[in-house]
């Protein structure tokens, strides 16, 4: 275990800060490397808040898309997201599609109080806006993503990026009955 630390020029540093550029280097490649996964397969398996789907690398996978997210949408009771889940994802993955080659991966989960919306692609530029000209016919998908989603960013990735938005999780309404609270 010594000769380990000192290879890596640990020795009499304190525990959990990488010293050397070669240790800070695996440590970080370990973080990006550990969950990589073929884009054409789903992330994970599915849960009861998570879905994942491979989408193919042509143009017919964004009717495909909005169809799955709308489906997933309705079946966690969250149809009051599905006309803003489904645009969003329709610019996001035509924008990895025009952008990428390669497969695509579609994710959906829920977690907390957030519906959270990723298209992984291997293209690792990130987003680009771009103010459109009232008569363009394209240029306005980042916009209507910042518009519409709470929260939104890219990420690069092993395999390229990870573009994301986030929406908040309509809170259920409350029942009074008559005479109570």
């Amino acid at each position: 275990m010594a000769a380990q630390d000192a290879a890596l020029g640990k020795a009499g540093v304190s525990e959990g800060a990488p010293s050397s550029w070669f240790a800070r280097q695996l440590a970080l490649w370990s973080q990006t490397m550990e969950p990589l996964r073929p884009l054409s397969a789903p992330r994970a398996r599915a849960t009861a808040q998570d879905a994942s789907w491979p989408l193919a690398p042509e143009l017919i996978s964004v009717s495909r898309a909005r169809r799955l997210v709308t489906a997933q949408v309705g079946e966690w009771s969250l149809n009051e997201l599905a006309d803003t889940v489904e645009l969003l994802v329709s610019e996001m993955v035509t924008n990895s599609l025009c952008h990428a080659r390669g497969p695509v991966r579609l994710n959906l989960r829920v977690r907390g109080s957030h519906l959270r919306c990723e298209v992984e692609d291997t293209n690792s530029d990130g987003p680009v806006r771009r103010t459109a000209c009232a008569d363009a016919e394209g240029g306005r998908g980042m916009e209507l993503i910042d518009l519409l989603a709470e929260a939104w960013g890219s990420s690069r990735t092993a395999t390229g990026k990870t573009l994301w938005f986030e929406l908040p999780v309509p809170v259920p309404a409350q029942t009074c009955r008559p005479g109570g609270l």
